[in-house]
């Protein structure tokens, strides 16, 4: 009889992972992965970290060898093999031998792509001329930057895009001692955060000594890559330019061979990861893939969904029925001593699709405040403003924001909604938490929203409402008010508002404001039980001032009054 023969192109994630459940669902089976480079497991996530010093061990960087790989699991690996082809006719794919330039024929019974993404190159005057010009994607990608500036030691460098990959870059460099400047055309780093929580990232970023250049894209690169030129004008002079511009998926050997594509040219596949082609499989970061929130397709390449969709496909081509249900899009990057973490959609995705939504910003201590070493920690959740169904979660801060993103993640894929948080019994021990989770304390505000009981307003909303005349109350303490205050703004301290009630307008709209938002709630609460009607400040002036000062152009820790432009 015949063994079936599955042929896999493309290692790492997917492709690994693939292979690996395939041999221990069906040891007869024959398996074949090609891979174009030389290295077919290793930790993509881990490469800046080791450029930067952080990881010194080159070879932990390596999860598996292909010699080690094919004994453990009985797989036939062709490391820098090229699949140049694909022949959906007779079954079979081309490939090309990158060390002696062969070129043959491989027959599949079942094909499984998983050949990644690749970084964006802009096609911009001078980039092709620049000659200290690094993309971050490989092994060798890495050995090459880290030779570099191990061997010359350049005093400045360039990151161009301010994702996940730059902002690790950025951060890295710093620690090798180089003047960095990150340009990202767009008006915030880390575009699945909203403005208001990428505005805290931002101006730590600054206070590390990073040069910021929001907004603001790449015009040309001049002088053989020492100076780069920005759509404003300005002129950074630089040692290295790093291009982490974004990646696009690897589609052209699933466009050849005229199988469907989708989004960004990603592969398009079905619930069960199989392209237009039955035969042929499709993982990692070159598939389109469906939104687990509200079900559109999207494009998200992150390691986790490689490696649960790698098991998939082998669970499929053994028989073992399993569909894929869609990527949540959990992902959480250190930027120097913060952590920011998101999962689900955002506010920006919410609006394209023409969701209606609601949110919710706090800002308490990762962990009891008695206990020495407590932060603060910046969380939002946003969520349907007919049952509590949460779409998505943002946190920002030096401790504590990776286990509440990856609860919220959790209770997003459990079904539970913003109703139930409050219900969640989560481990609390002082150095941990706090006897109410900063999880449950944002339960308690969105349940006080959905029930009626708390009427918000947003950061952004405020402009408007001070340019129409309306009555802006600051419920902080002098010192608080004195350091900074949203222009207009009335005073009157929480502790001595019920004794001042006669100073409030009766037929207005009060709109209360504090300092993170449970002194502006507990003030709402005096007022409308005086028959007051009111709203407090979502997050507090915490939330705009970083907001405010970002779009001013000025950084929070100037202790400036912030004035509203009317």
């Amino acid at each position: 009889m015949k063994r079936k023969k599955i042929v896999i192109v493309g290692g790492v994630a997917g492709g690994a992972s693939a292979a690996a459940r395939l041999r221990r669902l069906d040891e007869n089976i024959s398996i074949v992965m090609f891979e174009r480079g030389e290295y077919i497991s290793f930790a993509n996530c881990g490469l800046p970290y080791y450029i930067g010093g952080t990881i010194q061990n080159r070879g932990k960087l390596l999860v598996q060898t292909a010699e080690g790989m094919s004994k453990r699991f009985k797989l036939d690996i062709r490391p820098k093999s090229e699949v140049i082809s694909i022949d959906r006719e007779h079954k079979a794919v081309w490939v090309k031998n990158l060390q002696t330039q062969e070129l043959y024929r491989e027959p599949y019974d079942t094909l499984i792509l998983s050949p990644g993404a690749k970084p964006v190159t802009p096609p911009i005057p001078g980039i092709r001329e620049a000659e200290h010009l690094f993309t971050l994607r490989n092994i060798p990608d890495t050995d090459r930057i880290k030779s570099f500036v191990d061997a010359v030691h350049p005093e400045r460098a360039v990151v161009v895009g301010g994702g996940f990959i730059g902002l690790e870059m950025a951060e890295n460099l710093h620690d090798r001692g180089i003047k960095v400047s990150l340009v990202e055309r767009l008006a915030q780093v880390m575009e699945p955060l909203d403005f208001e929580m990428a505005s805290i990232v931002q101006q730590h970023i600054r206070k590390k000594g990073i040069d910021l250049h929001l907004n603001d894209g790449l015009q040309s690169i001049e002088n053989k890559g020492k100076k780069l030129v920005l759509q404003s004008g300005t002129e950074i002079a630089t040692d290295m330019i790093i291009m982490a511009a974004g990646v696009q998926p690897e589609s052209t050997l699933a466009q050849e061979a005229g199988l469907a594509l989708g989004n960004r040219n990603a592969i398009r596949v079905n619930e069960y990861l199989q392209t237009s082609d039955p035969d042929i499989y499709a993982v990692g970061d070159a598939i389109e893939v469906k939104d687990y929130v509200h079900g559109h397709a999207t494009f998200v390449p992150l390691a986790w969904p490689a490696n649960r969709q790698g098991r998939i496909v082998a669970d499929n081509i053994a028989g073992k029925k399993t569909a894929y249900k869609g990527t949540l899009g959990t992902a959480i990057a250190k930027v120097f001593d913060l952590t920011a973490a998101t999962t689900g959609n955002n506010e920006k995705t919410l609006q394209k699709l023409g969701i209606p939504y609601l949110v919710a910003h706090i800002h308490p201590n990762a962990h009891a405040g008695y206990y020495p070493g407590a932060t603060p920690l910046a969380l939002k959740l946003i969520f349907s403003p007919e049952d509590g169904r949460i779409f998505g979660a943002q946190a920002v801060g030096e401790k504590g924001a990776d286990k509440r993103i990856d609860v919220l993640a959790t209770a997003i894929k459990a079904g539970l909604t913003a109703l139930d948080l409050p219900e969640l019994e989560l481990a609390y021990a002082p150095p941990y938490s706090s006897a109410k989770d900063p999880v449950n304390m944002i339960g308690y505000v969105a349940q006080n929203m959905l029930e009626g009981t708390l009427e918000t307003y947003l950061w952004h909303e405020i402009d408007a409402f001070v340019e129409a005349g309306n009555y802006v109350l600051d419920v902080r303490e002098q010192a608080e008010f004195d350091a900074g205050y949203i222009k207009g703004a009335r005073h009157i301290p929480l502790n001595q508002l019920r004794d001042r009630l006669n100073e409030l307008p009766e037929n207005q709209t009060i709109y209360v404001y504090c300092q993170a938002g449970m002194r502006g709630y507990i003030a709402l609460r005096i007022l409308q039980e005086n028959n007051f009607k009111v709203k407090n400040l979502d997050g507090g002036y915490k939330t705009y001032a970083a907001a405010k000062s970002e779009i001013a152009g000025t950084s929070q820790d100037k202790p400036e009054k912030l004035e509203l432009v009317g």
